[in-house]
């Protein structure tokens, strides 16, 4: 990159990032981020949002970065939600980098483009396995001063562990062929699957299914096997504006668990779908020319693979979907798109389906 570390008379203070060779000795295409927090109560990577408490970031797109080469930040360096490090005002700021990683792909329409994989993590920079980072340290910032800060980004985030299986959630993983072929390499869909009561007991029974539409899920969500913890600090919800929510969730996970394995209860496989890819925690379940086939991945190749795993009735009578905002309106368009394949859905405050009311206006 031929980037000088001795700092020019006018060019104020700048930020050299870069890896060792014990993290890699080939070069690295990605996303070199510079984090820079007021506060030490996370890892500025964990303080980085859209709302008004969210802390400073500012990156650069590196191609071909090598062991021990910086990637230079200076005050033409864009940033969030400030412009540039030249309007940071002067002080004490816990300081770190990190290096979002991208793969290559030579897909199936002749484009060839650079994009950071999901590892299991749902598309989260700031927790992906493989990236480097470094540890935060505690920097004095004056943007006048001249001033080269190197930050060597020395750490790797680890591999996330599987989840947990019970006797009711299982997981599955399904090399998607369709969406092997079109990306150029191996792609993965995944499942969580939520077994009814008496499955093991009745091995002779089959079972309808119903999908569930939404972001990426670590695991099956809304579901607990035990009572809630009588312990658990209550916290406070700056999205829904309530204290003690996630003793809430804690309760209705577990009545949910009471419900499932009640007598009463109909009998039925439900699954949430895993299909984050280089772009997004999830596909919108539907074919683009942008992400590939996913819509034919998933009704294709992962719900019959689930059906005949657990015992579904594999029929679309049998197939029912629902989900709520962005998962509302992938179970709208799996059923729009997949009339046969599919007997109804609930979509929940879906998002826009047309262009009447899109974010409240009406572009017709």
């Amino acid at each position: 990159m031929g980037l000088k570390l001795n700092p020019s008379e006018g060019e104020g203070l700048r930020f050299a990032l870069s890896f060792p060779r014990e993290k890699s000795a080939v070069p690295i295409d990605g996303r070199m981020l510079l984090l820079i927090a007021d506060n030490n109560a996370a890892e500025p990577r964990f303080q980085i949002n859209d709302g008004p408490n969210t802390q400073l970031v500012f990156g650069v797109d590196v191609e071909g970065l090598k062991p021990g080469e910086p990637a230079l930040f200076d005050k033409n360096v864009f940033g969030y939600p400030l412009r540039s490090i030249a309007d940071i005002p002067p002080g004490e700021y816990w300081v770190q980098g990190l290096l979002n990683r991208y793969e290559t792909f030579h897909r199936a329409d002749g484009h060839t483009v650079k994009l950071p994989m999901d590892k299991g993590e749902g598309q989260q920079w700031n927790r992906k396995p493989g990236n480097f980072y470094s540890l935060p340290q505690k920097i004095s910032i004056n943007p006048k001063e001249e001033k080269v800060i190197p930050i060597v980004l020395d750490q790797e985030i680890p591999p996330i562990p599987d989840p947990p299986e019970t006797k009711y959630v299982k997981h599955v993983r399904l090399e998607s062929k369709l969406l092997s072929q079109f990306w150029g390499r191996p792609m993965y869909l995944g499942a969580h699957v939520l077994l009814p009561e008496g499955f093991e007991e009745h091995p002779e029974a089959r079972y309808p299914l119903i999908i569930f539409h939404g972001h990426f899920p670590y695991t099956f969500s809304g579901w607990r096997e035990t009572p809630p913890d009588p312990d658990l600090k209550p916290d406070y919800s700056e999205r829904f504006k309530i204290h003690g929510y996630n003793r809430i969730v804690q309760e209705y996970a577990y009545e949910f668990y009471k419900y499932w394995t009640s007598p009463e209860t109909p009998r039925f496989l439900i699954i949430e779908i895993q299909h984050a890819n280089p772009y997004y925690d999830d596909s919108y379940a539907v074919n683009s020319a942008n992400l590939g086939p996913y819509g034919d991945a998933i009704t294709y190749e992962l719900i019959p693979y689930i059906e005949k795993k657990f015992r579904g009735i594999g029929q679309g009578w049998a197939r029912f979907l629902y989900g709520g905002s962005t998962g509302g309106w992938e179970a709208l368009a799996a059923q729009i798109f997949y009339p046969d394949e599919y007997n109804g859905c609930w979509a929940a405050c879906p998002d826009p389906i047309d262009f009447r009311a899109y974010t409240i206006v009406n572009i017709y």
